[in-house]
């Protein structure tokens, strides 16, 4: 009977997969991606003008301030190319050899976005703490004018990002790349007001080091994150527990087992488990209670293994 029940249930999955999932679930997830493919897309180019602008206006005004940051920003192209990468990973197809695609790839960019973002906080701190010894003439008005010019680019990327970036975090990632660099621009230009009100050029490494702050709390939510999700840790936002009583609670489960959640890519969770049931005839039913609801609770990805009572006590001895 347990080799019947096992079929069958891999049957039904396979049906209920394909068709439910596909048509409503999958269509939408097809148009958030290829909607945050364009904002990635217009973000490159945009941040890419902006960085030869910056490198120009540093060679041009001698600044070594504005040519660092256009290193720091080369850094975040960089890193939304990755994410762009990330991004199509995400949504790749199975081969005999990667199962699940290249998914999983998709983590570990977002852990090296992490890893990326600290190391410009580094250099930031770097900067700041030698130019407290060693305080540099500047030429105000340059760059206020071309960090002006960054914080719209970089505002208008960050907030393009902002809107989409709960659902993945790989575009969270790259929000708080963009996000940064808008408050190092910000910082950029008070400290060049300020300096050209009052010559206190102590001002531009005080701000550095209170922008590498806040970088630093945000990217180390990132980063111990994408370390969980790399190492198959239950993601953000799912409770074994709360899972398995609401899967329990539902008519027809008597109890569930063997419960693994873990990410296959940055934007999709999987689960597998063993359900018992009172007997083999409710099979169809129970298991499309359980898909239902963790199709609800943002699993769309489950491999449920049904056993009836009488089985499951020879299995455990429960009896």
């Amino acid at each position: 009977m347990e080799h019947i029940h096992e079929h069958h249930e891999h049957h039904h999955e396979h049906n209920h997969e394909h068709g439910h999932e596909h048509h409503g679930h999958h269509h939408h997830h097809t148009h958030a991606i290829e909607k945050l493919s364009t904002i990635y897309i217009v973000a490159v180019a945009l941040n890419l003008a902006f960085v030869i602008v910056e490198a120009v206006a540093g060679i041009v005004g001698n600044s070594i301030g504005l040519l660092s940051d256009a290193g720091h920003n080369l850094s975040d192209v960089f890193s939304l190319v990755l994410a762009m990468i990330a991004l199509k990973l995400a949504s790749s197809h199975a081969t005999k050899r990667f199962t699940y695609g290249h998914r999983k790839a998709s983590v570990l960019i977002s852990l090296l976005n992490a890893i990326i973002l600290l190391v410009a906080v580094g250099a930031i701190i770097v900067e700041s703490i030698e130019k407290f010894f060693n305080p540099t003439d500047v030429n105000g008005t340059l760059i206020i004018w071309t960090a002006a010019v960054g914080i719209v680019i970089n505002g208008l990327t960050a907030w393009a990002l902002s809107r989409q970036h709960k659902h993945d975090i790989n575009t969270r990632g790259a929000f708080l790349h963009m996000l940064a660099d808008t408050l190092v621009s910000i910082g950029v230009v008070v400290s060049g007001v300020v300096i050209n009100l009052t010559g206190w050029t102590i001002v531009d490494p005080i701000i550095g080091l209170v922008i590498a702050v806040v970088i630093l709390v945000s990217t180390w939510e990132l980063l111990s994150e994408s370390l969980r999700m790399s190492t198959d840790a239950v993601p953000e936002g799912f409770d074994v527990d709360d899972i398995s009583k609401k899967i329990e609670a539902l008519e027809g489960v008597l109890n569930v087992h063997h419960m693994h959640i873990w990410a296959i890519s940055t934007t999709e969770t999987a689960l597998t488990c063993h359900i018992v049931i009172p007997e083999a005839s409710m099979l169809e039913e129970v298991t499309d209670r359980v898909k239902q609801q963790l199709d609800e609770l943002g699993i769309h990805h489950s491999t449920l293994e049904l056993e009836t009572k009488s089985s499951h006590c020879k299995d455990v001895s429960c009896c």
